[in-house]
C-alpha cells in the first residue's frame, strides 16, 4: 500500500511568483506546478494530499498564532497520514521548527519541513529537489521528530538557525549532528534521531498568548533600556549574553535590573551569542552575577528554541516557578543534558 503524506502549505518562497513587484505569495499556483511534475507521479513517491493555507503567508508574517494553527492541522490529520511536509518560507522556518516539537510532544511520525531560495517556477532553483526529498523522508523513514530538510541536510527542528540568506545551504545545526545527510544516497544518523516515544501526543494549548521577547547584549547596554524591555506584562526573555553566559558584573545598576524583574516572577533564559557552544554561568564572574541575579541557564539551546519554549510554557499555562524549572529540562532534544 502506498504511503500518504500531508503536505500543508503555508506560503513563501517556493510557491511564489513574480508579481511584478518582486516574489509574493499566489493562491493555487503551487498545486499546479506539483501536478505537472513528472516526479511525483513516479512510484517510489507517496500519494500525497495538498491543503494551501488561507492566507499564504511569507514567513515574515508568521507568528505563535500561525504555529499553533500549524499543529493543530497535523493533530487533526495525524491518523490519515504517515508523514507530514510543511512547506514554509524561510526567513522563519527555524522558527516554525522550533516551536512545532515543543507543541507535538509525543509525536511518532515524521512532520518534516522545507522551503527554498528560489521559487518553484523559475528554471533554475532547489524548491524541485527540496520538496521530492522532503517527501520521500516524510513517507519512507521512521523519524518520530520535527526535521528542517534543506539543501542536502536533514536537521533536528528545534536545534536549527538560518545562517545564509542566499546560499542553498540556508539552515544549520550548529550545537547538534545532522540527522541526515542526502547525496547519491540518503544516509540517516539513526544515533541521533531520538527514540520514538512511549506516551501519545500531549493536547494542545488553546491558545499561544504569551509576552515574551529577546535582547542581545551589546558594550555599554543601558540598564534604563533593560528595564524598559523588562517592564510588565512581559513574562519571559531570552537574553542572548557574550561567549559562554556572561554580561557586565560592573554594572550594578544593569544587574539591579535583572534581579528585580526575576524577584517579581520574569524568566529570564541566558543563551549565548556564540553560534556554538553552551551558557555555562560557573566559568566566569561575569556568568555567576547573572546567575545570582536570578537568570537561568539555556545551556546550549539556540535563542530561537528558547523564545519557543517560552512561548509554549506560557502558553500552556504554567507558573513561572515551573517555568524557571521546564526550561532547564530537555523536552524535545532541544538542548544537552
Amino acid at each position: 500500500m502506498s504511503k500518504r503524506v500531508y503536505i500543508a502549505h503555508t506560503g513563501g518562497t517556493i510557491g511564489m511568483k513574480n508579481a511584478g513587484e518582486g516574489y509574493a505569495p499566489a493562491p493555487g499556483f503551487l498545486e499546479a506546478r506539483l501536478r505537472e511534475m513528472p516526479e511525483l507521479r513516479d512510484a517510489a513517491m507517496p500519494e500525497f494530499v495538498l491543503r494551501e493555507y488561507d492566507p499564504l503567508l511569507d514567513s515574515s508574517n508568521m507568528t505563535p498564532r500561525e504555529w499553533l494553527l500549524i499543529a493543530q492541522d497535523i493533530f487533526e490529520n495525524y491518523d490519515a497520514f504517515d508523514g507530514f511536509c510543511i512547506l514554509h518560507g524561510t526567513d522563519t522556518m527555524a522558527y516554525t521548527a522550533s516551536a512545532l516539537p515543543f507543541l507535538l510532544q509525543g509525536l511518532n511520525k515524521p512532520v518534516i519541513l522545507t522551503g527554498s531560495q528560489i521559487p518553484l517556477v523559475e528554471l533554475r532553483n532547489d524548491a524541485r529537489e527540496n520538496i521530492i526529498t522532503a517527501l520521500m523522508l516524510a513517507a519512507t523513514y521512521p523519524l518520530p521528530e520535527v526535521c528542517l530538510y534543506f539543501g542536502d541536510k536533514l536537521l533536528r527542528g528545534c536545534r536549527t538557525v538560518k545562517v545564509n540568506a542566499t546560499g542553498f545551504d540556508a539552515f544549520d545545526s550548529p550545537n547538534y549532528p545532522p540527522l541526515g545527510q542526502v547525496g547519491i544516497e540518503i544516509q540517516i544518523n539513526w544515533n541521533a534521531v531520538r527514540a520514538a516515544p512511549s506516551t501519545p501526543m500531549k493536547p494542545l494549548p488553546r491558545e499561544l498568548n504569551a509576552t515574551v521577547g529577546a535582547l542581545r547584549l551589546f558594550p555599554g547596554i543601558s540598564a534604563r533600556l533593560l528595564d524598559n524591555v523588562l517592564q510588565p506584562p512581559l513574562q519571559g526573555l531570552v537574553l542572548e549574553a557574550y561567549g559562554a553566559g556572561n554580561a557586565p558584573d560592573r554594572d550594578d545598576a544593569l544587574l539591579e535590573v535583572l534581579a528585580r524583574a526575576t524577584a517579581r516572577g520574569v524568566v529570564i533564559v541566558n543563551c549565548t551569542q556564540c553560534l556554538r557552544g553552551a551558557v555555562n554561568l560557573h566559568a566566569y564572574a561575569t556568568g555567576a552575577a547573572l546567575l545570582q541575579a536570578g537568570l537561568v541557564s539555556g545551556r546550549d539551546m539556540t535563542p530561537i528554541a528558547a523564545l519557543a519554549k517560552l512561548h509554549y510554557l506560557f502558553g500552556s499555562g504554567y507558573a513561572p516557578a515551573q517555568v524557571r524549572a521546564l526550561m532547564q529540562q530537555n523536552l524535545c532534544g532541544e538542548m544537552t543534558v
